[in-house]
């Protein structure tokens, strides 16, 4: 899983950059940030609930023609879920890089791709305690995403994308000779604005 899932990476990359050079006249820059919906999903979730969270980065839009585009981000985004019973909120603090292809119609778009997650906090709220967590999760979380939204080449935009994780997002533990893995996986509604700038 993880040997394919980089090379769909490696590959939406390697597009994206080999088609710089050509589309050198219609890349933009921008800033995005917004809200979040998220949540743990797998047979090992079912009693967890949304929380709010939030995203905030950057990104750079690269046309290839008026239909499609190649759209690398650097994203900074809260994550988690929490219980009733105990009262425990879960947060994962993360750096996401998703590759977004998009498809143009005006300033409409809808788009797909891979994405990987690096962990950088996690940490457990319980009633009015914080425990960090984070040896507990796995370092890179593996997903995908997809959504639509409103986005020129310069100014404002909107856009409502969903982020699904292939990876559980705890690190597997082991009792006596037997290995056990939770199967819990991200999910995340984010809804957001961007502003976006002439690159070259």
């Amino acid at each position: 899983m993880h040997k394919l899932f980089f090379s769909l990476l490696f590959t939406g990359a390697t597009v994206g950059l080999s088609g710089t050079a050509l589309a050198q006249r219609n890349v933009s820059l921008g800033l995005k940030a917004g809200a979040s919906l998220s949540n743990l999903v797998g047979k090992d979730a079912k009693p967890y609930k949304d929380i709010v969270g939030f995203q905030a980065g950057g990104f750079a839009n690269i046309g290839f023609t008026k239909l499609f585009a190649f759209q690398p981000e650097i994203i900074y985004s809260r994550k988690g879920a929490k219980l009733e019973t105990p009262d425990l909120t879960t947060r994962l603090d993360y750096v996401d890089v998703p590759l977004a292809f998009h498809a143009n119609a005006g300033g409409l778009f809808f788009e797909a791709g891979p994405q990987v997650g690096f962990l950088v906090s996690a940490k457990d709220k319980i009633g009015n305690a914080t425990v960090d967590v984070k040896d507990f999760y796995n370092a890179v979380d593996f997903g995908y995403l997809f959504g639509l939204g409103y986005q020129r080449k310069t100014g404002p935009g909107i856009g409502l994308r969903y982020n699904g994780g292939f990876t559980n997002v705890r690190e597997a533990t082991t009792v006596g000779s037997t290995k056990y893995q939770e199967q819990r996986r991200n999910s995340v509604f984010q809804l957001y604005a961007t502003f976006s700038f002439q690159g070259r």
